[in-house]
């Protein structure tokens, strides 16, 4: 089983495509794209499970620098 989520990111000004092409690096990461709106980033990301999801945002993605605020929308198949 693969748990996947979406990851909105907001960064500091300027540092979009920054943190876009870093976060695109991470194991887990499938997607990063530098966007406009009210997120700067949004990322797709998947692991086996929830547990190993929740580690890679808090220990891979959130630690890296020009970022200000997360916020990660978990997959759901009903």
């Amino acid at each position: 089983m693969v748990v996947q989520a979406y990851i909105l990111i907001q960064t500091d000004v300027g540092k979009a495509a920054e943190v876009a092409n870093a976060i695109a690096q991470v194991k887990g990461v499938t997607l990063a794209e530098d966007v406009t709106g009210p997120y700067d980033v949004i990322v797709r990301a998947e692991a086996r499970n929830v547990d190993e999801l929740g580690k890679l945002v808090v220990s891979k993605v959130q630690s890296l620098d020009g970022i200000t605020r997360t916020l990660t929308c978990p997959v759901v198949h009903i």
